[in-house]
């Protein structure tokens, strides 16, 4: 027996956490089944150093964006074609890319020729296959509309993926100025500047202030340089841990919205995952309370989630979405009073993905702004470092040569 943490959403649309001993991942999902809950995902429980690398384990598990929009597409083509589900997965697998990817179709197909649906399938699957990308199927396979919603759901990972792919593409070029720079710094101090060491030191007069915090710095890197290198990496691996745990990354994510530029940005883009994902539940047929509890998961921004928590306690209370949400006094106003107009015209589904749409955009031109602010920054911050250093040695030596005069 292992002992199992789960998530699941309640009948009424409570999300319920907790711990259970089971013999393995299927009891587990049973077991909640029985109880009248959906269970959301559960997984084995570690204790001590296992438990400090589980989420790198978990992460490993993760399908990649383009391997799980190609096996939804796969899917939902061939249910379309009137193919049964266990033949449909068993075409996915035999043209599906990565060993991951591939051990976790086959645990699917076999689950599912056991009798289990598609949706509890895929739960078992220890994160492979996201939270709302779960309840989606499982509302698709009540509806019967499992095709339609695998379509959507091809869709909606599409548009996830394009967006990360245009950030990554984006960054390379100012990754690489900064790269640069930093290394022909880097040079300067640890072999161009020790050079005029020898002038300056016979000499025998004061030198500028500006040239002996120049000449400082080369010490330090040419004295203690790998002994910063390995501080730099401690304090990196200290800010890991710290932010590994729930209370450091909360503090971090609230923190990380009060930053000009950067925190209206991340509003912007949970915005619009959070439309786009509550959007595509509810025009599949998920309750919206459980819709809520799910989209609640997709939000990566922990100050965001907790907000929406009160908002999901709002909601059971019955007092809508719109307001809320706005009481959270982070969703912006326009999202709101778009919701609202989805709520009073019963559209909230179309809303919510108008909304999406909109911050998709507003979230694109941001990025786009962003990095064309952050190319001249780097490049204009790197050549004041350069000028200065160089600055700083001329003004030593021609204060050298005056006094040879």
């Amino acid at each position: 027996m292992s002992l199992y943490r789960y998530q699941a959403a309640s009948a009424s649309g409570e999300l319920v956490t907790g711990e259970m001993e089971a013999a393995d991942q299927d009891s587990v999902i049973e077991r909640l089944h029985a109880q009248g809950y959906i269970p959301i995902d559960a997984r084995e429980a570690r204790a001590g150093l296992l438990s400090w690398l589980q989420p790198r384990r978990a992460a490993n598990r993760t399908a990649r964006p383009k391997n799980l929009i190609f096996i939804t597409q796969q899917l939902g083509m061939l249910i379309q074609a009137g193919l049964s589900l266990d033949r449909a997965l068993e075409m996915v697998l035999s043209v599906v890319e990565g060993k991951t990817e591939q051990e976790a179709i086959r645990a699917v197909l076999d689950r599912v020729r056991g009798g289990s649906t598609l949706a509890d399938a895929m739960a078992a699957q220890n994160g492979m296959f996201p939270a709302y990308y779960v309840g989606m199927v499982r509302a698709a396979e009540a509806s019967g509309s499992l095709d339609t919603t695998l379509r959507h759901l091809a869709e909606l990972l599409e548009l996830a993926d394009a967006a990360r792919e245009q950030v990554k593409s984006a960054l390379i070029y100012p990754m690489l100025v900064l790269a640069t720079g930093a290394g022909s710094i880097a040079i300067l101090f640890e072999f161009v500047i020790p050079r005029f060491r020898p002038l300056f030191d016979g000499a025998g007069t004061a030198l500028p202030l500006a040239t002996q915090i120049v000449l400082g710095i080369s010490d330090g890197m040419q004295n203690y340089g790998l002994l910063g290198l390995v501080a730099v990496l401690l304090l990196a691996l200290l800010w890991r841990r710290h932010i590994g745990t729930p209370d450091g990354r909360r503090r971090w994510h609230r923190r990380l919205l009060n930053l000009p530029l950067l925190g209206a940005l991340v509003v912007k883009t949970e915005v619009s995952r959070f439309g786009r994902t509550l959007g595509t539940l509810l025009r599949n047929g998920v309750s919206p309370l459980s819709a809520l509890l799910i989209t609640q998961e997709t939000i990566s921004n922990l100050a965001l989630r907790d907000a929406l928590a009160g908002v999901v306690d709002s909601v059971k209370e019955g007092k809508g979405l719109a307001e809320p949400l706005l009481q959270t006094g982070i969703v912006p106003t326009l999202a709101v009073n778009l919701i609202r107009v989805g709520e009073e015209t019963a559209r909230l589904d179309d809303m919510l993905l108008k909304v999406a749409d909109i911050y998709e955009q507003e979230t694109k031109r941001g990025i786009d702004r962003l990095l064309a602010l952050l190319v001249p920054a780097v490049t204009i911050g790197l050549g004041v470092v350069v000028a200065l250093v160089i600055g700083s040695i001329l003004t030593a030596i021609l204060s050298v040569y005056d006094l040879a005069l």
